[in-house]
């Protein structure tokens, strides 16, 4: 069973791990040591304030995907946004749900601040991350005008 939860410092190691993976699949051949990594991501998600936030899709106790998230402002009028900064999905639990899931949450997260939007980027050549969010961004035009 999957379950999405706020990221958690207790799970900066696993964090580190698929981080990992995910500099792999984009191409980078070097890491930092997993210490650094850690040291990071508590920087980043566990500081006061946090610089971003993340959710966690587990199965089973392993981690399988992630999403990381900042607020900006402004957006339209004086209202902010939802930036994704990164999802990403381990190879092996790729079409399973896990990236609708957590794009579900991540609509959720927005509604109960108060975002006007959620945005993304993806790259240019990263046809297989355009068409998921395609889909994903008429997903979210249904659901806010039912």
């Amino acid at each position: 069973m999957i379950t999405v939860t706020s990221a958690q410092p207790a799970q900066a190691k696993a964090i580190a791990e698929i981080a990992e993976e995910m500099d792999r699949f984009y191409g980078a051949t070097e890491m930092e040591p997993q210490e650094t990594r850690i040291r990071q991501i508590g920087e980043a998600l566990f500081s006061d304030p946090p610089s971003a936030y993340s959710l966690l899709a587990w199965d089973d106790g392993k981690l399988v995907g992630f999403a990381a998230y900042s607020f900006l402002w402004p957006a339209i009028g004086l209202t902010r946004s939802l930036y994704l900064k990164e999802l990403y999905v381990s190879t092996k639990a790729r079409r399973t749900g896990i990236g609708k899931l957590l794009m579900q949450h991540l609509y959720d997260i927005a509604v109960k601040n108060d975002c006007s939007r959620v945005e993304w980027t993806t790259d240019s050549d990263n046809q297989e991350a355009q068409l998921f969010y395609r889909i994903e961004g008429d997903e979210l035009t249904r659901r806010a005008n039912p």
